[in-house]
């Protein structure tokens, strides 16, 4: 106890500038004096004149009384807080497995371990994100980014970074690649931060396209297989059927340039949109058409009005959807 004494005097006779008196006592007691660690910073406030005179005075005094503690308003002892540390980024891909429960989206999931709604798209190659189920078990990365199917022998992970516009050198490192190391067509490797074209992600989440009726119709036949309205027996429908009053304006579902405008003796008056990304979509059985080839169209360009021409049982629109020539159901693109 009486060595806590003599330090906490020494300390205080330090700071004051009561050198002489300090090493008197530690001369007397056979006392180390204090050193303060590298990280310790004594910083005092501006104070005046009499104020100095004063606090030295009250520090001199701890020499006689034996009064521990060193108290002012106008001095005081600050030690530096560490740095806090910043996490680095890892150097290689882990996942964790998720199981799907009820009222889970792709998108709270993705906030909930801090990656992108891409990410968890890309590592478990969704196709439709409205289709998730309970039960479902996902990988969670440990880190943003995408896979990537090397398309052409002789990409290398600077021609695949650079086109993602990303870290060539990160990129490099998580997959335990050289950056110029040519790759096989096929082969998989994840790009950090990359993220999914928008007419990718659109498709993923069901918003592509827009339905091409704004009024009220009532779908009368769905895409896949039904029984045939004319023959009865099983056939294979290409598209989705909406029926609406003749008369009914029809927008074109997507930004796009009009290849077709004319008659076929199945579709009666009919209009081919020709989109990007290898989309077409189809406008069949029009009272009128109100575009030409050639024409560009957006989503509010009307193409024409609802009708019952051609192979038709009633006034409907019958439209259809084409990626790369082949028929895809609408349901799964538009809003």
């Amino acid at each position: 106890m009486k060595y806590r004494y003599i330090i906490i005097i020494m300390t205080a006779l330090l700071l004051t500038g009561c050198s002489e008196a300090a090493k008197d006592i530690t001369e007397r007691n056979y006392i180390k004096p204090p050193e303060f660690p590298t990280e310790t910073e004594l910083r005092r406030l501006p104070i005046t004149e009499t104020a100095k005179k004063e606090t030295k005075a009250e520090a001199c005094e701890l020499q006689t009384t034996g009064q521990g503690g060193f108290e002012s308003t106008n001095a005081s002892l600050v030690i530096k807080a560490p740095k806090e540390a910043i996490p680095e980024e890892a150097s290689e891909v882990t996942y964790t497995v998720y199981r799907v429960k009820q009222g889970d989206m792709i998108g709270l999931l993705a906030e909930s371990f801090g990656i992108t709604q891409d990410t968890i798209i890309s590592v478990n190659n969704i196709k439709q994100s409205r289709l998730l189920q309970i039960g479902q078990y996902l990988r969670i990365p440990n880190m943003t980014g995408i896979i990537y199917s090397v398309k052409k022998d002789g990409e290398t992970i600077q021609t695949i970074a650079d086109s993602y516009e990303v870290s060539v050198e990160r990129c490099a490192l998580v997959n335990s690649l050289q950056a110029d190391t040519e790759l096989k067509a096929g082969a998989s490797i994840f790009v950090p931060n990359a993220e999914m074209d928008w007419v990718t992600r659109q498709e993923i989440n069901g918003d592509l396209f827009v339905k091409p009726l704004r009024s009220k119709f009532w779908f009368s036949s769905y895409f896949g297989w039904r029984d045939s309205p004319f023959t009865g027996e099983r056939s294979y429908h290409n598209g989705i059927d909406m029926a609406a009053p003749t008369g009914t304006n029809i927008y074109a579902a997507l930004y796009g340039k009009v290849t077709t405008a004319g008659w076929s003796d199945i579709y009666g008056n009919y209009v081919i949109v020709t989109h990007h990304s290898g989309y077409k979509s189809l406008y069949g059985h029009m009272s009128s058409i109100s575009v030409k080839t050639g024409q560009v169209v957006t989503t509010n360009t009307l193409l024409g009005k609802v009708g019952s021409t051609g192979k038709s049982t009633g006034p409907h629109l019958h439209f259809t959807v084409y990626k790369n020539d082949i028929a895809v159901n609408p349901a799964n693109l538009w809003k």
